[in-house]
């Protein structure tokens, strides 16, 4: 079966207190989607579920081996999810504060691009 595009979604997620590049990755994710209906996906597409859905995710994170896949997926309600990883967003310098379990100064931010298909029979 052919795949169809049917939106392209980008986002943004840092995680400024405990370089966790899986909390950065999941609101790069959250910030995709945050402000998107789908009514296509029933008009147009004719789909009856929103669990038809094929949502393809990207991720570029600093630290992609740490990432732990089902937590950044399960930001999505619906859909049959993928999840692609791989190096890149950035790290930036901040301010460590024990209190809030750093490990050191760094800022990790991260981008994200979901992509929502349908099959096309």
């Amino acid at each position: 079966m052919a795949r169809k595009r049917l939106i392209i979604e980008m986002g943004m997620g840092i995680d400024q207190h405990g370089q966790e590049p899986t909390v950065a990755a999941s609101r790069a994710v959250r910030n995709a989607i945050a402000h998107n209906a789908l009514p296509g996906v029933w008009e147009v597409a004719g789909l009856s579920h929103p669990n038809e859905m094929i949502i393809e995710v990207q991720v570029a994170v600093p630290y992609p081996e740490q990432v732990r896949e089902q937590e950044v997926l399960a930001v999505l309600p619906f859909g049959r999810k993928t999840l692609t990883v791989e190096s890149g967003g950035m790290i930036v310098q901040g301010r460590a504060i024990p209190e809030l379990n750093d490990k050191n100064d760094e800022m990790l931010i991260a981008i994200a691009a979901v992509t929502v298909l349908i099959d096309n029979e």
